[in-house]
């Protein structure tokens, strides 16, 4: 997995590809809880480039959420791939998230 970070005025996006698995969860969880600590902490996940994800992403992403709507913020996910899609409504995880089908909508979202 590679994760790239860029702002866009007060939100942060992080731009992920490959595959997000229990061996690359640790990365996105230290990066998440470094921008969640901020109050809003306003956090977009753009997955385009995803093509796998497992349990333990699912649950870094919900932690990840729930960090950042304690600090009156949100993680938006943007760009979901088919087969990761059906993941989260296999999950009913596309009821928790917000989840946008491309990254300008993500931001309007926020703003």
């Amino acid at each position: 997995m590679e994760l790239t970070i860029r702002n866009e005025g007060t939100v942060t996006i992080g731009a992920i590809t490959g595959r997000f698995d229990a061996s690359e969860a640790a990365q996105l969880s230290t990066w998440l809880d470094s921008v969640s600590g901020q109050s809003p902490a306003r956090v977009i996940i753009n997955m385009a480039g995803v093509t796998f994800l497992d349990s333990t992403a699912l649950s870094t992403l919900v932690k990840g959420m729930k960090r950042c709507r304690q600090q009156n913020g949100d993680l938006l996910i943007c760009n979901l791939q088919q087969q990761v899609k059906v993941i989260f409504e296999l999950t009913r995880l596309d009821k928790a998230f917000s989840i946008h089908p491309d990254e300008a909508s993500a931001l309007r979202a926020l703003q």
